[in-house]
């Protein structure tokens, strides 16, 4: 008896990562800040992947699951006594019950993106044969949707939502994209199609999204941060344009003694680290400091900041010890800046965390996530970089 008594205790510590991948949400939180990962509704049904996130991780984000376009119900808006839109939330709601089940946060995004936005959300009658809507309507109906989607995840599962991205990649990257002369660089433009927020909207559609996220959750009394998101948010001309924004949104409406309200909390910097779909510009060195950079400019301002969604890419599978180093680097940056008492740093959520290594070169994962980017193999396992990190966090 004594034997299997021995065995029982050790056998964690004899099977590589079962007691290293369980104490990674601990050393994060002692360093401030929480440690996230993605879930997808298809990952719902891999056990070893939930097995993964309740061990590891203390917050979560649907990748697509929360967003407009999978929420938007489009007959039932149609079909709404009071013109508003309806909303069918069954798969999200498991995602996010999982993690109030489980004791994970959960990150929720995004309650307003250009990308992707269904065009008959701003027709007349929902109906693309129809005109386009008014301002005022669209401007309602985007009241309303957010409104009904913040009381909803409140309601439903009580402090588990503890963050909004309210508007997700609004600031542009060159001059074709926004207007001249506005120091915010809002995005008019994607890909050569209208932003159509911006079109139907109006201008301060980024403004008022923040008003209505800050109304809902004031009603609800409920301790909700609010975020605005982008990507390359530590280069420093997008940088300069966000802290625009962000002081236009914090400007933007008064409270009752005339004063401005703070609608926003926090920049979440998605951190997709080095080239797209090609080694070069991979594992550079100075990206750590500015990223660094930005965190503290940002803090300085008076944001909070997340990591919101992290892919350190590799496409060169002989590059991984480098690769762990700069993981390593990385996450001894992170806990630098949370040195002072005042930590701006309140979550890294990695996103691409597993390999890819059988993805067709050239895809949208390939190149956004990269082949050996991960922390984990696509079976799950420790790779050098995870250990990498377990070092610097210990």
């Amino acid at each position: 008896m004594r034997k299997w008594l021995w065995l029982l205790l050790v056998l964690p510590l004899l099977i590589p990562g079962a007691s290293q991948a369980e104490s990674l949400k601990e050393l994060t939180q002692n360093h401030g800040f929480l440690s996230g990962a993605p879930l997808s509704f298809g990952q719902m049904r891999d056990t070893s992947y939930l097995n993964l996130l309740k061990s590891s991780f203390a917050s979560l984000t649907t990748t697509n699951e929360m967003k407009a376009y999978s929420l938007l119900d489009k007959k039932a808006s149609q079909q709404s006594p009071d013109g508003m839109p309806r909303m069918n939330y069954m798969m999200a709601d498991m995602m996010v019950g999982f993690a109030r089940d489980n004791g994970i946060g959960v990150r929720g995004h995004v309650l307003v993106w250009d990308a992707y936005m269904l065009d008959w959300y701003f027709h007349e009658g929902y109906d693309e044969s129809k005109p386009y809507a008014d301002p005022e309507t669209i401007a309602r109906r985007t009241e309303s949707y957010i409104t009904d989607v913040i009381t909803h995840f409140e309601e439903m599962f009580p402090g588990t939502v503890y963050c909004w991205d309210v508007v997700n990649e609004a600031v542009g990257d060159n001059a074709s994209e926004s207007k001249a002369g506005d120091p915010r660089h809002l995005r008019v433009k994607r890909n050569g199609g209208d932003n159509l927020f911006f079109k139907y909207m109006g201008d301060d559609y980024v403004e008022k999204s923040f008003l209505y996220a800050r109304n809902a959750v004031e009603a609800l009394g409920a301790d909700i941060r609010l975020y605005y998101n982008d990507y390359n948010a530590y280069f420093q001309d997008k940088a300069t344009a966000i802290l625009n924004l962000a002081r236009s949104i914090d400007n933007y409406a008064v409270d009752e003694q005339g004063q401005p309200r703070k609608l926003l909390d926090g920049i979440g910097m998605q951190g997709y680290i080095g080239g797209y779909g090609t080694q070069s510009g991979c594992l550079v060195k100075s990206h750590v400091d500015m990223i660094r950079t930005a965190i503290g400019n940002y803090a300085k301002a008076g944001y909070e900041v997340q990591i919101t969604e992290m892919a350190v890419r590799n496409f060169d599978q002989e590059q991984a010890g480098a690769h762990a180093e700069f993981y390593a680097s990385l996450y001894k940056m992170f806990c630098e800046v949370n040195q002072e008492e005042d930590k701006p740093l309140k979550a890294v959520s990695v996103w691409g965390l597993t390999d890819y290594p059988h993805e067709p070169k050239g895809t949208y994962v390939y190149n956004l996530n990269s082949p050996y980017g991960g922390l984990f193999t696509e079976k799950l396992e420790e790779k050098e970089a995870f250990h990498k990190v377990m070092e610097v966090l210990r």
